[in-house]
């Protein structure tokens, strides 16, 4: 592995192979293959969504792939913020298409005709909805697995609602989702007001949840937009209220994609390799015997398996004959188990497992009775420690500038009182090569601004990916 401080980029790149979560050999730049491991992390996230999402009576739906440029083009501010981005298909076959069709690179255009139809009354309201998708879009600058693709996994939460009011609290509710995955992930964040040129095409506002990786750039992990009736006018969805008056809904919708995959290989990998989230991982801990002419430590080790998995832990032992067990280490440290058990034939005698954490140095070894004890609370030792250190590094990471010399010459994410005006972050880009990613929303500051002086609020100034 290259040293992930000193070579960000080429250790990232080279952790999302080796570790089993994708292979960047497709043909086509910016469509990477999900490998097996990889997948079923992706999956194990996707199921934590789908129980989140369910308990706050969010629907699952799934629409078709293919979006018309009638469709598109109803929302001319939706349609100009994807222009260049979008996958157009003008054939079917041999023959051109009477109107061409776009790949999915969001879903209003492709959900919204048909809110209009679904919903009459305000009986119909709220309607709560998301999908998890495949989405499509024309990355031109460099791409990056997971952080910068072409096709990307992604989740999206679209409702409508009867007022203002109430899409608003749909945004709280949103913000609760997030703060229970965040803490799956063990992914520290910041809330921001985007700024109003880079808030998502037809929104009101757009809050947005980023994160910080090693290379000192920002990633955008999550997104909250409150679209009032922007949407709903255009695509003429409304209800007939108790008074029998006709009125426009309320819309928001909540976005998430592939890029927290990134956001966790980054945040929480080492040297050794990959370090999973125990929510996440695909193998929660691994069984390594140790081959012995003493003892059938396989038969044993398959033992500690099945009462493992019979209790909801996600065990597995490594069967592999032709590895050596210090192989076996390696491979499943790279690959980020979070829990090792080790099984030779002192363990087969005394009845025994020894015990390794991936983040932590030493073994301990443990009875059968106190086993399924013994590994959640070395799974939950992970999960603090990862978390902690996270928090940690990004603390370090974000330094905040007295001023706009001090912005400057930090590389990394700068925290600085911004009025609010274009022409100033512009020029802190210039100068910095570092953008706005928009007010601090957990804070109530006010403060001079970093380049122009008039009263202003706390901003975070990023290089971004």
């Amino acid at each position: 592995m290259e040293n992930k401080k000193e070579n960000f980029s080429e250790w990232y790149n080279e952790i999302v192979e080796s570790a089993g979560l994708i292979d960047k050999r497709y043909p086509i730049k910016g469509m990477n293959i999900w490998m097996p491991y990889g997948l079923k992390v992706a999956l194990n996230f996707d199921e934590n969504v789908r129980r989140l999402c369910d308990a706050k009576g969010l629907n699952e739906v799934s629409f078709p792939l293919l979006i018309t440029r009638k469709q598109l083009n109803v929302e001319f501010e939706h349609l100009k913020g994807f222009e260049k981005q979008v996958f157009w298909i003008t054939k079917g076959g041999t023959d051109k298409l009477d109107e061409e069709m776009s790949l999915r690179p969001t879903s209003e255009s492709a959900m919204y005709p048909m809110f209009a139809m679904w919903i009459r009354t305000h009986g119909d309201l709220p309607l709560k909805l998301y999908q998890l998708v495949s989405v499509y879009r024309y990355e031109t600058k460099h791409t990056r697995p997971f952080l910068r693709d072409r096709e990307f996994r992604f989740f999206e939460a679209h409702t409508a609602h009867r007022n203002y009011q109430e899409a608003e609290a749909e945004i709280v509710e949103y913000l609760d989702i997030w703060k229970s995955l965040s803490d799956i992930l063990c992914v520290p964040y910041v809330l921001h007001r985007r700024p109003e040129w880079d808030k998502f095409a037809g929104a009101e506002y757009s809050n947005a949840a980023d994160t910080f990786l090693p290379s000192n750039r920002s990633l955008q992990v999550a997104t909250f937009h409150q679209y009032g009736t922007n949407f709903s006018k255009p695509y003429d969805i409304t209800y007939v209220n108790e008074a029998g008056e006709k009125e426009y809904v309320h819309q928001t919708t909540y976005g998430m994609s592939s890029r927290l995959i990134g956001a966790l290989v980054g945040i929480h990998g080492d040297d050794k390799g990959l370090i999973l989230p125990p929510d996440l991982a695909p193998t929660q801990v691994i069984i390594i015997p140790i081959p012995s002419e003493k003892s059938d430590t396989l038969k044993y080790s398959m033992n500690l398996e099945k009462i493992l998995s019979s209790k909801g832990i996600r065990a597995r032992v490594d069967s592999r004959d032709s590895y050596t067990p210090g192989y076996k280490y390696n491979d499943w440290e790279m690959r980020g188990v979070p829990v090792r058990i080790e099984v030779g034939e002192r363990e087969v005698a005394a009845n025994t497992a020894t015990i390794a954490m991936r983040v932590e140095k030493g073994k301990k070894t443990v009875g059968l009775k106190d086993l399924e004890d013994s590994v959640r609370d070395s799974l939950r030792r992970v999960k603090e420690i990862i978390t902690d250190k996270a928090v940690k590094q990004m603390k370090k990471i974000i330094k905040e500038a007295a001023g706009l010399n001090d912005l400057i010459a930090w590389k990394g994410p700068s925290l600085s009182y911004w009025c609010g005006l274009r022409e100033c972050s512009d020029h802190i880009e210039e100068k910095s090569e570092k953008v706005c990613l928009g007010y601090r929303i957990d804070v109530e500051s006010a403060g001079n601004c970093v380049v122009c002086g008039k009263e202003g609020r706390l901003a975070t100034f990023s290089r971004t990916y």
